[in-house]
């Protein structure tokens, strides 16, 4: 496990999953019908809502009122410092993905309205991401 700190929030905007993990694909195309998603951060955001886990497909807002003109929802990845893990080649080992997230939220300084986040920061690689609350 490794730390990174996120120096600024990140805004994106997103298309949430019908269900989990049936429905994250879907989320995803949709979400590329939307808009390019070459050229900017890809993210997948969920935590548990009333009792089922909520996933959104995200990306970047790169033009401010983007998500408003796409008609999509929006959230703030926010700054801080997070625990993380990089899973490579992630298309070979899909489960590897929930199973860092089980033991990431073990940490007990984990932020208790904090999201699980994927960040996709290359078409092969993800880094399992879970923010702390600070001191």
């Amino acid at each position: 496990m490794e730390t990174i700190i996120l120096e600024n929030d990140i805004k994106v905007f997103y298309i949430t999953a019908e269900s989990f993990p049936e429905g994250i694909t879907d989320a995803y195309k949709k979400l590329g019908e939307v808009i390019s998603l070459s050229g900017r951060k890809i993210f997948g955001i969920s935590r548990p809502e009333n009792g089922v886990i909520v996933y959104k497909a995200a990306a970047e807002e790169i033009v401010d009122g983007e998500a408003g003109k796409l008609n999509c929802d929006k959230m703030i990845i926010k700054k801080g410092t997070y625990i993380c893990q990089t899973i490579n080649d992630f298309m070979k080992d899909i489960p590897a993905i929930g199973e860092t997230f089980r033991k990431l939220i073990t940490n007990p300084d984990i932020d208790p309205e904090g999201y699980c986040v994927e960040w996709y920061f290359n078409p092969t690689d993800v880094k399992c991401m879970v923010r702390l609350v600070k001191d």
